[in-house]
């Protein structure tokens, strides 16, 4: 199992955990490689190429070296895949968790999306079998002619906690990476027009971290507790009215079936990864900050939804589903 990160509040890292756990729990040997174990440089920008060389390299010393082969290699976005190409397997397996060209075309220019979509398809083509977290995925990776099934990302709905954190009558909680593709930007701009007797909280880390604790000390509903571990997380979107996800970029984010599962309303944004999930969510137009405090101002309070949200992930979005879907394709029943 090759990822970038098995810890921590990521919905990557939560879905690998997973994963591994209830393989090693079924008896089955599971070897992982990730920045808990390697050698890589904690800086924006240079975090995914020192994993993607560290894990390349101490992949390559395994199979020349050790010895060592699998029967399954199962890398976790691109900067996973060349380990998982210099290791010796039966069977090796890509797991997508976004679209990799688009989003650094989103994030940092055409240049920068040109070479991601020219490794795209060179390592794509090298694995036996891509599996997508998102229909988009599954239908954009289809149209290049890899071999490709729909595998959504899940939630244990039987650990989901029973009490929240509740720190504002009315409640709205922001729970993620504190970055331009989960659009914290748009929440903030959002906030000169979100009614003042809804208690905003904001859970987590990263870039905009700064800019959301100056805007703090502007809006006296916004609470900014920082970053939590998965199970206070958890109770923030507990004890809150709705979740908000203003998105620009995703997968399909964790965060939306867990506060299904708990039966919290979402408020996100209308981009195809989101709006595909359920049509139990409320939706606002993405990256439009009057937008999402209509949502918020007009819906917080409303659970007219919840009930179905939450049949949805009992039925398509639970581990013991999504579980059996990898088992499947581990063992090479593919479409």
């Amino acid at each position: 199992m090759i990822s970038p990160r098995i810890s921590g509040i990521g919905g990557v890292a939560q879905h690998v955990s997973t994963l591994t756990s209830r393989l090693m729990a079924d008896g089955h040997q599971v070897d992982v490689m990730s920045v808990e174990g390697l050698v890589h440089i904690p800086v924006k920008g240079l975090y995914n190429p020192s994993f993607t060389i560290s894990s390349y390299m101490s992949a390559l010393w395994g199979r020349l070296i050790a010895g060592r082969s699998y029967d399954v290699v199962h890398a976790h976005n691109f900067p996973s895949w060349p380990a998982a190409g210099a290791s010796r397997a039966g069977m090796k397996i890509l797991t997508v968790h976004g679209l990799f060209a688009s989003q650094h075309q989103e994030l940092h220019g055409s240049a920068a999306g040109g070479l991601a979509g020219w490794l795209e398809d060179i390592w794509g083509g090298q694995a036996n079998v891509i599996t997508c977290i998102s229909k988009g995925g599954l239908s954009y990776y289809r149209g290049m002619g890899r071999r490709t099934v729909w595998i959504p990302n899940a939630v244990n709905v039987s650990e989901m906690p029973t009490e929240g954190i509740r720190v504002g009558d009315r409640q709205v909680s922001f729970v993620g990476r504190l970055s331009m593709e989960k659009g914290v930007d748009v929440l903030i701009d959002a906030l000169e027009h979100i009614d003042e007797s809804i208690t905003v909280v904001v859970v987590g880390s990263g870039k905009y971290e700064e800019q959301v604790r100056l805007a703090a000390k502007r809006h006296g509903n916004l609470r900014v507790v920082g970053y939590q571990p998965h199970d206070i997380a958890l109770r923030y979107i507990k004890g809150s009215d709705a979740i908000v996800v203003p998105s620009r970029q995703e997968g399909l984010p964790t965060v939306i079936l867990e506060a299904m599962a708990m039966k919290v309303p979402v408020m996100a944004s209308d981009i195809p990864e989101i709006t595909d999930v359920s049509g139990a969510l409320t939706v606002f137009r993405a990256g439009d900050p009057r937008a999402l405090a209509e949502a918020l101002n007009g819906n917080i309070g409303k659970t007219e939804m919840i009930e179905t949200a939450w049949r949805d992930v009992m039925e398509k979005y639970s581990w013991d589903i999504v579980y059996r879907k990898y088992l499947e394709v581990y063992g090479g029943n593919v479409p």
